[in-house]
């Protein structure tokens, strides 16, 4: 007989169903992504014959894209081997043993049904992509520009308000990393010996940072090809096949195991301890929330007085828009007035700080974001 309750039950059903749609993404990258190129090659046969041979040259190209899936694929299927037993006290395998056979919409007899599925395959596939892009960004050498952009001021203050000559022992220093991602920063963070703790909420981050950080231990050992599903603004078909290798690092082989970690979780609801944590650095995170507010006084409540808080991204929120989801969107000159309303001490800030986020670098389209960074603290006498 289960002890839990109802909706207890119910929310664990529905996190088994989510966890087994991610797997079930990674499973079908290739196919849906195959689909996109079998759609190329299936418009160029119906052109006129003198189109079809100035495209010759493109069609050889079609084939070599075919190839660099068969890599990100083999790569895609190492990231969610084993993905049902990484989370401790729980056990996934009854949602992963399908080995990629499930169906989606298959033996659905409502049509409508059948297309809203495919496309929440579709979404969820292009999420994987994204992960391949993320992996280029945090994990390889041709990353190394949006991380001098992205990290390097955030670990340029640690040193500037931890300096060693104060702090030898930085291990009694608790740096957390909301919205950590595929954990480059934060296992930058616990190299300079700092105890840091990375947590992401999102599965298909978590999948793959768990591969990286866990079983990743020659560097560059793996290669992706991230912009293969890039099919505009590429000056050569070559940009598009480019491939990147990663890790760029041994993070499993090199890792400092005493003083870092990932939890999985969303942020309001894992963090609730009241003044534990000596810094809490954000790197495009805080504009995740559909109230930005709730991320500040959380923030404000779980640091030690006297601890700090480093932000550093644009202010994008994720859930504007969405006509499902309530969402708030405070300009930044109203989000510095709340932030030191709930309380914190604004030491610095800036704004139009150059940042990109897993830009392919030969796109003739770069976005770039001008992001705000500021540091601030919690005051040591609380009234």
């Amino acid at each position: 007989m289960s002890s839990m309750s109802p909706a207890e039950e119910i929310d664990e059903a529905q996190e088994r169903a989510h966890f087994r749609a991610v797997v079930t993404a990674f499973k079908y990258y290739k196919l849906c992504s195959l689909d996109r190129i079998h759609k190329s090659e299936a418009i160029i046969s119906k052109l006129p014959a003198n189109h079809q041979r100035r495209l010759e040259k493109y069609k050889t190209y079609l084939t070599k894209f075919k190839k660099c899936l068969d890599i990100n694929n083999s790569v895609v299927h190492l990231i969610i081997k084993d993905v049902d037993t990484m989370f401790e006290n729980v056990d996934h395998s009854d949602t992963v043993a399908t080995n990629g056979t499930e169906s989606f919409g298959c033996n659905y007899n409502n049509c409508e049904i059948v297309i809203q599925k495919q496309h929440k395959m579709q979404h969820d596939v292009e999420k994987v992509q994204s992960v391949l892009k993320n992996i280029v960004r945090d994990w390889s050498d041709i990353g190394a520009p949006e991380r001098e952009q992205c990290y390097k001021p955030i670990l340029d203050e640690l040193e500037e308000r931890f300096p060693l000559d104060e702090y030898s022992d930085r291990r009694q220093i608790k740096v957390l990393v909301p919205g950590a991602g595929l954990g480059r920063l934060a296992w930058e963070i616990a190299a300079k010996g700092f105890w840091c703790q990375g947590n992401e909420f999102s599965l298909f981050m978590l999948f793959a940072s768990n591969f990286i950080l866990n079983r990743c231990a020659e560097i560059n050992k793996y290669t992706v090809h991230p912009w293969v599903h890039q099919y505009v603004n590429n000056v050569t078909c070559e940009h598009q096949l480019l491939g990147a290798k990663f890790p760029d690092v041994r993070p499993s082989g090199d890792r400092p195991n005493h003083n870092f970690s990932m939890t999985a979780g969303d942020f309001l609801k894992v963090y609730t301890e009241q003044d534990e944590w000596s810094c809490i650095a954000t790197c495009f995170f805080i504009d995740c929330a559909p109230n930005v507010i709730e991320f500040i006084e959380r923030i404000y409540n779980i640091l030690k007085p006297g601890g700090y808080w480093i932000n550093l991204g644009p202010l994008l929120y994720h859930y504007s828009d969405m006509p499902t989801e309530s969402s708030i969107e405070p300009p930044y000159d109203i989000l510095l007035e709340i932030i030191r309303d709930v309380g914190f001490d604004i030491l610095n800030e800036r704004t139009g700080v150059k940042t990109k986020y897993a830009q392919n670098p030969n796109s003739m389209m770069q976005h770039e974001y001008d992001s705000v960074f500021f540091v601030c603290r919690k005051p040591y006498c609380q009234f």
